[in-house]
């Protein structure tokens, strides 16, 4: 795992439940999209001052 993941695996399974479902569109990977928006929060930083 990478450096820039803030959440475990252990903790993306237990929001699982909580994500929503896959209409068609292949889903992108919940665990970084999450990571980024704690990074985000966390740093207090503009969206576009989020690694890439």
């Amino acid at each position: 795992m990478s450096d820039l993941y803030w959440l475990n695996d252990e903790q993306v399974a237990r929001l699982e439940p909580y994500f929503p479902k896959s209409h068609g569109k292949p889903r992108v990977d919940d665990q970084r999209g999450l990571s980024g928006i704690v990074f985000v929060n966390r740093n207090w930083l503009r969206w576009c001052d989020a690694p890439t």
